[in-house]
């Protein structure tokens, strides 16, 4: 698609070759998340946060400052007229009248796709529920890409919380469209993959297996990217914990890996990271999150149609 004045709803909105636009773009926008640019001067994003955010909020809101915008917004729906009853697709337009473009973060799957259809102005998905999460796997592509150079034929594990976990699902269909990329999805039975993310990889030709332990497949990787497993999925206490120790990543685990495979992660993290392997620099998932910032730079700048 053309990215300037659309919607981005899910990263399969998006062809390689608009991806490849926005990692380019990001690699320019290096220098102005460090210095500072007038390129959306006058410009004002709506950062509408349903949901509790830390990074996805913060760098959203730094990227249009350091485009020399403005951001407006809210981050706990609890202070908005939704508590009164309101509904999105109402707040969505008043916000539009009020702002030139709008990221919004909500608990409901589809919700940005009901934003987009309410609004006359470009929607930017920043996580809905379960669903898609495309800005963090923007920066996740752009991460790869500048940690190992390349993306195509990397052997990517997937571990953690693959059934819930919106960002596993947003890159396993990113990926898909990467030539010689091999995913191995590493997680308890419980938490598999889902089955459609699944066969649409596979039928796009992109290398896909299932295992529930690491150790199985660690010195395969090139990349792990490890994501929270969530105590709220288990029926019980015991369950989740008897899961959550085969779920963790130490040094034991990093001493299995390649000397030069990456370790990334979309944060939070609770305990699935060892603190210990912060120190290890392998571990790049705080580089990641600093990524967020010119991604985002670059994808509101195309959006409003400031570069091209």
């Amino acid at each position: 698609m053309a990215l300037n004045g659309q919607d981005l709803i899910s990263i399969e909105d998006l062809s390689r070759d608009d991806i490849n636009k926005v990692l380019s773009v990001s690699q320019n926008m290096i220098s102005a998340a460090k210095n500072g640019s007038k390129l959306c001067e006058g410009k004002i994003l709506a950062n509408l946060f349903f949901e509790p955010s830390t990074r996805t909020r913060l760098s959203f809101e730094s990227a249009m400052y350091r485009l020399g915008g403005n951001a407006i917004g809210f981050a706990d729906a609890g202070v908005t007229s939704a508590k009164k009853g309101e509904v999105l697709s109402d707040t969505i337009q008043v916000a539009s009248s009020y702002s030139d473009i709008i990221a919004i973060r909500h608990p409901s799957e589809g919700a940005a796709r009901v934003a987009a259809e309410a609004s006359d102005i470009p929607i930017i998905n920043a996580g809905d529920g379960g669903h898609q999460h495309p800005t963090q796997t923007l920066l996740d592509l752009f991460t790869l890409a500048k940690e190992k150079g390349k993306i195509d034929g990397l052997s990517i594990g997937l571990f953690g919380d693959l059934k819930y976990g919106r960002t596993v699902h947003s890159l396993a269909c990113a990926l898909s469209l990467f030539s010689g990329v091999k995913i191995y999805c590493i997680s308890p039975e419980q938490l598999k993959m889902p089955p459609h993310i699944i066969n649409r990889a596979s039928e796009c030709g992109v290398s896909i297996s299932e295992h529930g332990d690491i150790s199985e497949v660690i010195s395969k990787l090139d990349v792990l990217y490890g994501t929270r497993i969530q105590k709220e999925r288990f029926g019980s206490e015991k369950e989740y914990h008897d899961v959550k120790g085969g779920y963790a990543i130490d040094r034991k685990i990093m001493s299995q890996a390649k000397k030069d495979m990456i370790l990334m992660h979309p944060l939070p993290r609770i305990d699935e990271i060892a603190y210990e392997v912060d120190y290890d620099p392998r571990a790049v998932y705080f580089k990641q999150a600093a990524y967020g910032v010119p991604v985002r730079m670059a994808l509101i700048a195309l959006m409003l149609g400031k570069v091209k």
